[in-house]
């Protein structure tokens, strides 16, 4: 019957378009945590290694 296959190809780009939003909005949600992290990271203070280019006594 036509009535069932258009209702079927519907039925499918709906799923199709519901799995694209989907993707879109987790997409979304990646790239905006991604930049955040990497702000953070851009914002914390350079730390300095505690020994490296010092001189340590080692007595034994």
């Amino acid at each position: 019957m036509i009535v069932m296959d258009i209702s079927s190809i519907m039925s499918s780009q709906l799923r199709s378009l519901q799995s694209t939003v989907k993707l879109s909005i987790l997409d979304k949600a990646m790239t905006s945590n991604a930049s955040a992290a990497a702000e953070m990271l851009q914002s914390m203070p350079e730390a300095s290694h505690p020994y490296k280019g010092s001189t340590v006594d080692i007595k034994a």
